[in-house]
């Protein structure tokens, strides 16, 4: 294009004559070029090189006006708006950060991981963040990014982020109540929030998420029932099977086919010792898991555990009522085990570690009275 080419030619004369004001005159004609025309990638290389020299000879509040007029231009050359969003200066860093479409998410990743609050802050803002993005927003984030970023739609959050955010959220009741307003909360994640906020956040998003809070309840309420009708409080029998299923783990012979042995058996004492044994959960979080009516948390389970799906299945129709599950059920259950990822699934497993080791608890030491909410 010959107006590119006069303008690497404009640009020398720029710097050879050394005057700020001409380097300025060429910088600004060529931005102006670049935002009004319609370029193919060749010329929009172009315009890079002469823009991205110039701009290195320009001071703070001059890139800072470059980064707002290219921010919102859909064909910005790349290498200015990557050396742009790289910038230590927020003033200049900051507009392409929240707004330009051109950044991709590596260069994000890169800003995030070595730039200071105030950079966190803008990348929080943008219109979309991937996963990539958000896990290390909530986990060098301050507390202003990391609620800017719950309260972002257009964020989307892996399975350890979410996690992250649940721990940070405990004594936070402005992030707590941002995070259980998202959609996208699954529901054994939002379970993890309730159970660590305060009574005016849960009653915030009893108002707000009502379906939520009221599945929650109505399955804790229906399994601590269960529970107890069917088992009772420390039977013998149980302790025959922890003393059975303890020696088996210590020889190391617990695994996933006897775990699948003991379910078909219909033998729940043995399986619920068997699994608080492998996974290093208390035996009352296994129980929830398996009588609960959402199977999301038996599903995690044994995906951390890399059992297979027919592992799975039995041990579903274990904690199922009647020992009966509809096919079209089994089938969701199947379609969402398969989405599962194995290492989303042993963070979220971990999460559950950590809420017993912080509680003294171990796993299969006994029965408790009453289920808790973990």
């Amino acid at each position: 294009m010959d107006g590119a080419k006069t303008l690497l030619q404009d640009l020398d004369d720029a710097i050879a004559r050394g005057s700020d004001e001409s380097r300025a005159k060429a910088l600004w004609h060529a931005t102006d070029l670049l935002i009004t025309g319609r370029y193919v990638d060749d010329d929009i290389s172009m315009f890079g090189e002469v823009i991205g020299r110039l701009a290195d000879e320009i001071e703070v509040a001059a890139r800072a006006q470059l980064s707002e007029l290219l921010a919102g231009c859909d064909h910005a050359p790349l290498n200015v708006i990557e050396k742009l969003a790289l910038d230590d200066e927020i003033e200049v860093a900051g507009p392409v950060l929240r707004d330009s479409v051109r950044i991709g998410e590596k260069v994000l990743v890169e800003s995030a991981m070595t730039k200071g609050q105030a950079h966190l802050l803008a990348i929080s803002q943008r219109e979309a963040i991937g996963e990539a993005v958000t896990d290390v927003l909530v986990k060098r984030g301050n507390q202003e990014v990391v609620t800017s970023v719950a309260r972002n739609e257009g964020a989307r959050f892996s399975g350890s982020g979410l996690l992250h955010m649940v721990r940070r959220a405990e004594g936070d009741s402005i992030l707590a109540e941002q995070l259980g307003l998202r959609k996208d909360v699954p529901r054994h994640i939002f379970q993890q929030l309730i159970s660590k906020a305060s009574e005016d956040v849960r009653l915030r998003l009893a108002t707000e998420r009502p379906e939520m809070m009221s599945q929650i309840q109505s399955s804790v309420t229906e399994v601590t029932g269960d529970l107890q009708s069917k088992f009772g409080p420390s039977s013998r029998s149980y302790f025959v099977a922890k003393r059975v299923v303890t020696t088996q783990y210590r020889q190391g012979n617990l695994n996933q086919v006897s775990i699948s042995n003991y379910a078909r058996q219909h033998r729940f004492d043995e399986v619920q010792i068997g699994l608080s044994l492998l996974s290093s959960l208390p035996v009352d979080v296994i129980e929830r898991a398996l009588m609960d009516r959402n199977r999301e948390m038996i599903l995690v389970l044994c995906k951390a555990l890399d059992f297979s799906w027919d592992t799975t299945m039995s041990l579903l129709f274990l904690g199922a009522k009647d020992h009966l599950i509809t096919a079209r059920e089994l089938h969701d259950n199947e379609r969402d085990f398969g989405r599962l990822k194995i290492e989303t699934s042993r963070s979220i497993l971990k999460f559950y570690q950590s809420r017993k080791n912080s509680a003294g608890a171990d796993p299969a030491t006994g029965r408790q009275p009453e289920l808790q909410v973990h």
